[in-house]
Order: C-alpha cells, then structure tokens, then sequence
C-alpha cells in the first residue's frame, strides 16, 4: 500500500515541469568551492575561440592578396597561411586545456554529489527505503549522476564556448558589413522563438523519462533478486510480460522526449542555412554596387556568419541532453528534501550499563494514517527474560522490533529500557543496546571474518573462530580454500542460505549487547542443524533479554513468556504449558503445527 502511494507521487512528480532554478540553487553548493577553476576554464576558453576568430579575418586578407592582373603578392599570402596555423594551433591546445578542466570540475562535482546524497540516504528513517524500490533509489546514484556528469562535462563546455563564439563573431561580422548583419534580426528571433517553445513543451517529457527508466531499474531489480521464485513458480512468461509493459512504458518515454528533442536542432539548422543563404545573396549585391569593397571582405563575413550560427545550432543539438540532465539533476537534489530520521529529543541522554528492563505500556501504531497496526500493546520483561511473540503472518510481530528498535515511533504508548522512555534516550545508545539476528540475512563483499566481525571493533581472529564453532559453522569454513580469508562477493551468493544465516548467528553471538532480538533467526535453517544451535543459541540468550519471533512453535517453549498477537492485539501470554492448558488461540497453532506428531 505505502509503495502503490509512493509511485503514484512519482507519477506526479514526472509531470511537473523541471524546476531549474531549484536545480542552479543546489548545482551551485557545489560548483561554488571551485570557483578558481572555473575562472581559469572561463579564461583559457576564452583565449581558445579569441584566437579562432582571428582566422577568418587573416583568411579575408589572404584572398584579397589575390590579384587577377597577377601582381599577387605570395610571400604575404604564405605569412598569412602561417599566422593561421599559428592561431588554429593555439586555439586547439587552449580548447583541449579547457575541456579537460571543465571533465575534473564534473567529476569533482559529481562525485561530492553522490558522497552527500549516499551520507543523506543512510540518514533517512526506514520508512523510506519501505517505500521505494532499491533500483529506483539506485538509478538515481548511478544513471541520474552519471547523465548530470556527462552534460557538465561535455555541454557545458560547449556552450560556454559557443556563448563566446558567438559574441565575438558579432562583433567582427559588425566591423566588416554592417548591413549584412541585418539579415539575422530576421533569423535569429524566429530560432530563439521555436526553441524557447520547444523547450518548454520537453522539460515534462526528459523528466517523465527519468522517471521510467527509475521504474524499470526498480522491476530488474525485483526480479533478478527473485529469480529462483519465479523459476519455482514457472512465472517467467508473466514476469517477460511484465517486463515487456515497463520497458514498453520507458522506450516510449525515451523515444517521444528524444523525438521532440531532437527537433530542435535539424529546425535550427535550416534557420541557419537559410541566413547563410541570404548573407550570400546580399553581399553580392553588396558588392557589385560598391558596398562592400573587396572579397575578402564578403569571404570573412561569410565565415564569421558560420561561426556565429554554428554554435547556436550545437547549443540546440545538445537541448534535449541538457533537458535529460536537468531531469536527473532534480532526481538527485530531491534526494536532500526527504526528512531525515528525527533527531534525539532535546537533552537525550545516553544509555548506558544497560540491564535489560523493557516495559511496554499501550502502544498504538500505523504505518499509515487510519490504518491501525498495533491497536493496544503492553509488554512487561525483566532482566534475563526471553520473551517469545507469535501470531500469524500480519499480526503485528515484527513491528513490535520495528517500534523497540525506534525505526518507527509509536503514535500513542510509551516504551521503556531500565525505566528511560526510549523517546528520550540517543537513538545509537539505543540500538547499541540491541543485537539483531533477521530473517533476511546480509553480508557485505568482503572475508568471512569481515563479516562475522561486522560491529565489534578489535575483535582478534580467535573470538571469531570462537563464536562460529559455537554457531556450527567453523568445520564448513575451514574447508573453503582460504578459510576465514574466503571473499564472499555479491551478497554471498557463493554459499547457502542456511550457511549465511549461521554467519549471522555467529555475528550476534560476538557482541555484548544486554539485550538480543531474533527475527525468524533459524528459519533458513534445517531441522537437524537447528536442533545442532540450539544450545548455542541458549548460550547466546544467556543473561541477555531476548524477544524472539518464531513460526516454529517448537523452538520458544521454553520461553519465560509467550505473548500470542492476533490483528495488532494481545490475545494471550503466558507460558507454553499455560497456553497449552488454556486450549486457546495458541494450542490451535500449536497443534496445527504438530497435528501429525501428536497423531
């Protein structure tokens, strides 16, 4: 439901037209800092096409050297020919020192971009992350960063040079013919008018595009990661079908933005040509009646007019790649006004020589509004207690941790830790306070021993090894070629479920934390190799105050407490030979599970 609300925002979101005075505000945090080279960039760019515009110029010159009664002075002509060579060259080395200035700016820029919108993202409530899909969220530190890198780059560049081009080929063409420039009040105006429309009618479309293609990256993402469901469930036709509907969807995007896009460009070249036509047509003229006294004169005009149209109809070509960027550049900036986790109240305390007293008094809780999740909740564990919460699937287990944890606050209710309201307390206090083992096991790229040590500093190698024989564990790591320096890459593909999630066990069991919450910890764990943890698994609770999750009714039975949830309440608790005298709603589960056994 919070994810079908989310794309719906985003579809807003796509039709919105791009805000790029928003996008200059954020884009210029961090251009800021590198203002000298921007200034240097600026000026050797400038140098590069001062020196280019002298070469139509010296060209004109060099044709008028052209005598048809033969009196051409050729030494002249030939110095003529060097000074252009001289200037072309020295155009070019200032052109390429300018690009490749404005290629480190971009990469600087953008890679101090991703820094801060990575630092945001880890900065945000869990809420944010349940509500978008993680290729989504992907594409935007990746393609999105990617597409505003190329355009700083490589457009910017462009038109900083075709900005410059331009002024100083107005400026010769005014020196050489006046009148002839007349011929561009005509064109330009028509040019400035058909782009500002179109540029207008594009913006919604480069920003819907972005939006499309976030979309397909969060379904590839969906799916590879649930390749082997959909092998199981023989749904590869329907998922190619799916896939097929959103790649459809963002083909279409892409093609209608690029088609408009790109109109530009051949539209503002035949506005172009066409004043070039003009000009031609004009300066002959010109010059038979005298106007205009030389050909060269006509020569450099020409070539001026090219150097002044030229750069416009680049900067049109390249339209559609700054709409596409500025389309990304709000994808990334809009990552920062997503609220952060709400700080620690004012004067928050640390907590700390943590017993492990937990009382929970009449919690309410939705995740979203009207929509009550926890209805009346009250829990009572002292030090030491194992608590089991059972119930079927939407009860309210999990978010009971989610609430302890604070990855959400409550809307009503109260929690305490050894008598301190959790609201008032450091949310890292708070949860250094926790172990979690889940049911959806992570490591990370790296040795196993990385990952085992994943949250205690200075741990040596021998609690490592400690804590995995404990977990049932070492026997199968001494056996991989580099033991404990085995890399485990791309989310530990290279062992089994069951493997990684005995990683896990063995995590929890390396810290000392006073209190441990299992999350369906052994549920990708055979019924032998549970039955092998289940003494380490006690060692493990020993002294902590443990809230245990379980569907196996089996493994919490000797749990100080079960508390039964049915629809966001408490049903039952008791203990297990309580409940099962009591014949209610947890013997039904009970025997549900165990029917054949008991049979």
């Amino acid at each position: 439901m919070r994810r079908e609300g989310n794309v719906k925002d985003t579809r807003r979101f796509a039709k919105r037209r791009i805000d790029v005075r928003y996008i200059l505000k954020n884009l210029g945090r961090y251009v800021r800092p590198y203002a000298w080279l921007i200034a240097l960039i600026f000026l050797a760019s400038l140098a590069g096409t001062a020196f280019s515009l002298i070469g139509p110029r010296v060209f004109g010159m060099a044709i008028d050297e052209i005598k048809l009664d033969g009196t051409t002075n050729f030494d002249k002509i030939w110095r003529y020919a060097a000074i252009l060579t001289g200037v072309y060259i020295i155009s070019g080395v200032l052109t390429y020192l300018s690009a490749i200035g404005m290629s480190y700016l971009s990469r600087c820029v953008v890679k101090r971009i991703r820094n801060d919108i990575f630092r945001k993202l880890m900065s945000l409530p869990v809420s944010y992350f349940d509500t978008r899909q993680a290729g989504d969220i992907i594409s935007v530190l990746s393609y999105d960063l990617d597409t505003l890198g190329e355009s700083l780059s490589n457009d910017v560049m462009m038109v900083l040079t075709s900005v410059v081009t331009i002024v100083g080929s107005l400026v010769m063409m005014l020196i050489s013919a006046p009148l002839l420039v007349l011929v561009f009040v005509v064109t330009i105006p028509l040019s400035s008018l058909f782009t500002w429309w179109l540029a207008k009618k594009v913006q919604p479309l480069f920003r819907k595009r972005s939006t499309k293609l976030g979309e397909l990256n969060g379904f590839i993402e969906e799916i590879i990661t649930g390749q082997k469901t959909t092998k199981a469930y023989h749904c590869e036709e329907a998922v190619i079908s799916r896939f097929e509907n959103k790649n459809k969807e963002a083909v279409e995007a892409y093609t209608i933005a690029e088609n408009y896009g790109t109109l530009t460009g051949p539209s503002v070249n035949f506005m172009n040509n066409f004043s070039l036509a003009l000009i031609s047509v004009f300066g002959a003229i010109m010059y038979m009646n005298g106007i205009i006294p030389n050909v060269g004169g006509i020569a450099s005009f020409v070539l001026y007019s090219r150097k002044f149209s030229g750069p416009i109809n680049e900067i049109a070509n390249v339209l559609s790649e700054f709409q596409s960027a500025l389309a990304a550049a709000e994808r990334a900036f809009r990552v920062f006004e997503e609220q952060s986790e709400s700080a620690d109240a004012e004067g928050a305390t640390e907590l700390k020589d943590v017993k492990g007293n937990v009382e929970i008094e009449h919690l309410r809780f939705g995740y979203v509004p009207g929509k009550i999740v926890i209805h009346d909740f009250s829990l009572k564990a002292e030090s030491g207690d194992v608590i089991a919460i059972v119930g079927h699937t939407g009860a309210g287990k999990t978010t009971v941790i989610n609430l302890l944890m604070r990855f959400y606050d409550a809307d009503r209710g109260t929690i305490k830790i050894d008598g301190k309201d959790i609201t008032k307390v450091t949310r890292s206090s708070l949860r250094r306070a926790f172990t979690m083992v889940l049911q959806d096991t992570w490591l990370f790229s790296g040795t196993i021993y990385e990952n085992v040590a994943y949250g205690s500093e200075g741990v040596a190698r021998e609690d490592v090894e400690r804590v995995c024989k404990a977990a049932k564990i070492h026997s199968f790591i001494t056996r991989l070629p580099q033991g404990y320096d085995t890399v485990l890459t791309d989310n530990a593909v290279n062992i089994s479920k069951g493997q990684k999630q005995l990683l896990t066990i063995a995590r929890a069991m390396l810290s000392d934390s006073p209190m441990l919450i299992l999350d369906e910890a052994t549920s990708n764990v055979d019924t032998r190799t549970e039955q092998y943890i289940q003494q380490a698994m006690e060692n493990l609770m020993q002294g902590r105050t443990c809230f245990v999750i379980a569907h196996r009714l089996s493994t919490i039975k000797h749990a100080k407490c079960i508390i039964v949830m049915n629809h966001g309440d408490v049903v039952e608790q008791g203990t297990h030979e309580q409940l099962m005298a009591a014949g209610g709603y947890y013997s039904k589960l009970y025997y549900s599970q165990f029917e054949t056994a008991d049979a």
